[in-house]
C-alpha cells in the first residue's frame, strides 16, 4: 500500500469513530455537514445517499490548489471529516526531482550513467519518499568524488543546489555544478617480481633475466600518462597475463597499490607479482585417439621435453593439429597444477575426421569457366600412417587429375610426398596438354611454407594442327613466407612467394639442354585511414635457356585473366609462337587497388579501384606491359574474398568481366 493510500484509510478509519465528536481539535479542518433531516437523520442528496437499503457512494478526497490534500469528503451530501495537516501531508501526491548537471560532457556522460540521485530521479515520485531524496542530494558530492577518481580527477569542485517547484505540478530542481579540475598523472612506477622467475634471474640465467626486463618494459601504464582506474586494472591484468603466456601459468599478483597525492595531481603506482613455477613440457594426455597414433599428435608439439609451455607453444601446437586434416577440432590446454611443473602435462582433446570424405563442387570462373568436381581424401591409407588426396575436374576451359600420397609430419614438421598430375587446358590461342610427377619434402609452418621437389614433366602444345612437345627433369625448391594479420582476409603486412629450379630439357625441333627457372611474387596490405585498405603486388619470372633450346610449357610464362592483368583473357598476353600467344621466358606483371566497405551496415562488402600491368615475353626488351583498369565489388567470406571486376583492356579496347566463386556439397 502506498503513502498516500495508507494516509486516506487512517483518516477514514479514525475519523469514522470520532464522528460524534463536536469539538473541533486544535490544528484540524471540518468539512461543513449537510442540514440534517427528518428525525435527526441526514438529508438524501439528489435521492442517491441515505436513502435505505442504498449503499453511500465511495469517500472522495479534495486537494488544495497546490496538489495537498486537505479532507476526506463522503459520496453523499451528509456529514464532515476531520483531517490533520501531517495526515494531509502524508497523502499528497509527490512529483520527483529534475537533476541538471554541469559539467565537461565526459564527467556529465559518466554521472547521468551512475550517480544514484539521476537514477532513481527518473522514477516516478510517488515510489520515493522525501526522506530519501534528501539523503541522497546530500550524498550526491560523495559519490561524484567516488565517480571521479576512477577517471584519474581527485580534487574536483561541486555545487549542489535545490530550488523548490516554482507551480503546482512541477518537480523541485536539483543543479549538480561539477568541476573535475586536472587529471592526475602517473608519476613513479615501481614493479617488483618474487618466485621462481626471480631466484632464476638472480642465478644468472639469461632467459629468465630477459623475461624480466620484457615484463617490466612493456608495462601499458608508464610515468607520464594520465592515470585511470580502468587503465590501471588493464594494465595489471596484461602484465599478469604476459607472465602467465611466458610459461608462469600461476602468476598472480601479491600486492598492489596507487599513491595519490592530490595537492600535487601525482599517482605512484606499485605491484608485486608472485611467478610460481616455470611450467615445462613433460608429457601429453591425449583424449579421443582412435584411428590415428600417438606420433601423429606427438609430432606437432613444436618443443621438446623440458621446454618451457608457453601460450605461444600451446597455440601454435593447437594449430598445426586443425591444420593437419586428420581431425574435425582440436583443443589443447595445460595441466596447472604446481606440483608438477617441472614435467606439466599438456591436455589435448581431440575428434578424429572420417577415415574416407567424397566431396562435390561446382563452380564457376572468368578464367577456366564453368566447373565440376570431385575430389576424394583417405587419412589412413590401408591403414599406413599416409594420407592420399585425389581431384577430378572437369571444366569447359580445363580438365585436370591432381593426387597426392604423402606421410604424416615427422621431425621439424616435414612430411615426405608423391604426387602426380594431369591438366588439358584449352587457351584462346592453343591447347596444352601437361603431365607431372614429383617426389619430394614440404614443410607447413605458421610462417614459412617450403617444398622441394624432384619432377619428371612432359606437355604437348597443339595450334590447329600443329604440334609440339618437350620433356623436362629438374630439381626445384619452392617457399611461402607470410607476415599478415589474418592468412584469409589480409589487410596488413606483406606475402612473398619465391621459386627456385634447374634441370635437363629435350622437345620437338630443339637442342637438348639445361635451363632454370626464377620466379618471385610480394603482396603488400596496409589500412589507408580508417576505411580505405590498399593492396599492391608485383610479379617478375624468367626463365634461363639457351636460343636453341626448349622448356616444358608450364616452366614458361603467360599472363593475363584473374590474379594477374584484368582486362584480358586467361593466359592471352604473351609472345607469339607458331602463329599463337605462347609461354614466354620472362614475366612482368603488376597491381595497385584500393578498397573500403561500401556500408556501415555491411562492412563485409567492399567497393574497389584497380589498376593492372603487365605481359609476357621472351626477353626484358620485347616485354611490353598491357594495361587493363577497373572497378570491383568484394565480399568478404569466412573462407575467403569472392570477387567481381569490371575492366576495360587498353591493349584490346573492351571490357571484360572477371569473378570467382564456387560451391561445395
Amino acid at each position: 500500500m502506498s503513502g498516500r493510500a495508507g494516509a486516506v484509510a487512517a483518516a477514514i478509519v479514525r475519523h469514522a469513530l470520532a464522528a460524534s465528536a463536536a469539538t473541533l481539535l486544535c490544528g484540524c479542518s471540518l468539512l461543513p455537514a449537510a442540514a440534517p433531516g427528518a428525525g435527526g437523520a441526514p438529508a438524501a442528496a439528489g435521492g442517491t445517499a441515505g436513502a435505505a437499503g442504498t449503499p453511500p457512494r465511495e469517500a472522495q478526497p479534495q486537494y488544495d490548489a497546490a496538489g495537498r490534500l486537505v479532507a476526506l469528503e463522503p459520496g453523499g451530501a451528509g456529514g464532515g471529516m476531520l483531517v490533520t495537516p501531517g495526515e494531509a501531508a502524508l497523502a499528497t501526491p509527490t512529483l520527483g526531482v529534475q537533476v541538471q548537471i554541469e559539467a565537461p560532457p565526459a564527467a556529465k556522460a559518466l554521472l547521468e550513467r551512475h550517480l544514484d540521485l539521476v537514477r532513481l530521479g527518473r522514477l516516478a515520485r510517488d515510489d520515493v519518499e522525501e526522506s530519501e531524496w534528501a539523503r541522497l542530494i546530500d550524498a550526491a558530492p560523495t559519490q561524484v568524488r567516488a565517480l571521479l577518481r576512477t577517471k584519474g580527477y581527485f580534487s574536483p569542485g561541486i555545487e549542489v543546489e535545490r530550488q523548490p517547484r516554482r507551480s503546482a505540478g512541477e518537480p523541485d530542481l536539483v543543479r549538480l555544478i561539477v568541476d573535475p579540475g586536472a587529471r592526475a598523472h602517473i608519476a613513479d612506477v615501481r614493479l617488483e617480481v618474487e618466485g621462481d622467475l626471480e631466484r632464476a634471474a638472480e642465478h644468472g640465467d639469461a632467459a629468465a633475466r630477459s623475461l624480466r626486463e620484457q615484463w617490466r618494459a612493456g608495462w601499458e601504464l608508464p610515468p607520464g600518462k594520465e592515470f585511470r582506474n580502468a587503465a590501471w586494472e588493464d594494465a595489471k591484468s596484461a602484465a599478469q597475463a604476459r607472465l602467465r603466456a611466458a610459461g608462469y601459468a600461476t602468476a598472480q599478483w601479491s600486492g598492489t597499490a596507487a599513491d595519490v597525492d592530490v595537492a600535487g595531481g601525482e599517482v605512484r603506482l606499485f605491484g608485486s607479482i608472485d611467478s610460481g613455477p616455470l611450467f615445462r613440457y613433460g608429457s601429453l594426455q591425449i583424449d579421443g585417439l582412435d584411428a590415428q597414433d600417438v606420433d601423429a599428435v606427438a609430432n606437432l608439439v613444436g618443443a621438446t621435453r623440458g621446454a618451457p609451455v608457453t601460450e605461444t607453444l600451446l597455440l601454435d601446437f593447437q594449430e598445426r593439429l586443425q591444420k593437419s586434416g586428420l581431425f574435425d577440432s582440436a583443443a589443447v590446454t595445460l595441466d596447472t597444477d604446481v606440483a608438477t611443473a617441472d614435467a606439466a602435462r599438456i591436455l589435448v582433446q581431440l575428434r578424429e575426421a572420417p577415415l574416407q570424405v567424397y566431396t562435390l563442387g561446382v563452380g564457376v570462373s572468368a578464367n577456366t569457366g564453368p566447373r565440376a568436381s570431385v575430389e576424394h581424401s583417405w587419412r589412413r591409407v590401408f591403414g599406413l600412417r599416409a594420407t592420399a588426396h585425389n581431384k577430378i575436374e572437369w571444366g569447359a576451359k580445363r580438365q585436370a587429375w591432381d593426387g597426392e600420397l604423402s606421410g604424416l609430419p615427422g621431425e621439424g614438421f616435414y612430411r615426405n610426398l608423391l604426387g602426380g598430375a594431369v591438366e588439358r587446358l584449352y587457351t584462346s590461342s592453343d591447347v596444352v596438354l601437361s603431365q607431372r610427377l614429383r617426389l619430394g619434402r614440404t614443410q607447413d609452418g605458421k610462417r614459412i611454407e617450403r617444398l622441394f621437389f624432384v619432377e619428371a614433366e612432359r606437355s604437348v602444345r597443339r595450334v590447329g594442327d600443329y604440334q609440339t612437345s618437350a620433356v623436362g627433369h629438374s630439381l626445384n625448391y619452392h617457399g611461402v613466407w607470410r607476415e599478415v594479420d589474418s592468412v584469409i582476409l589480409p589487410t596488413y603486412g606483406l606475402i612473398l612467394t619465391g621459386q627456385g629450379g634447374g634441370g635437363y630439357s629435350h622437345g620437338t625441333g630443339a637442342v637438348s639442354g639445361p635451363f632454370g627457372r626464377a620466379y618471385a611474387r610480394v603482396t603488400g596490405y596496409l589500412p589507408l585511414g580508417r576505411a580505405w585498405y590498399g593492396q599492391a603486388r608485383i610479379e617478375l619470372g624468367r626463365v634461363f635457356l639457351r636460343p636453341d633450346g626448349v622448356a616444358p610449357q608450364s616452366q614458361l610464362f603467360r599472363a593475363g585473366g584473374d590474379d594477374s592483368v584484368r582486362g584480358y583473357a586467361y593466359l592471352s598476353l604473351g609472345p607469339i609462337v607458331d602463329g599463337a600467344v605462347g609461354g614466354g621466358n620472362v614475366l612482368m606483371t603488376s597491381s595497385v587497388e584500393l578498397a573500403r566497405p561500401l556500408a556501415v551496415s555491411l562492412p563485409n562488402l567492399w567497393g574497389a579501384v584497380f589498376v593492372d600491368a603487365g605481359n609476357a615475353a621472351n626477353n626484358w626488351g620485347d616485354l611490353k606491359p598491357a594495361l587493363g583498369y577497373g572497378i570491383g565489388l568484394r565480399w568478404r567470406s569466412p573462407v575467403g574474398p569472392l570477387r567481381l571486376d569490371w575492366a576495360y583492356g587498353r591493349e584490346v579496347h573492351s571490357m571484360r568481366l572477371h569473378f570467382s566463386v564456387g560451391i561445395a556439397f
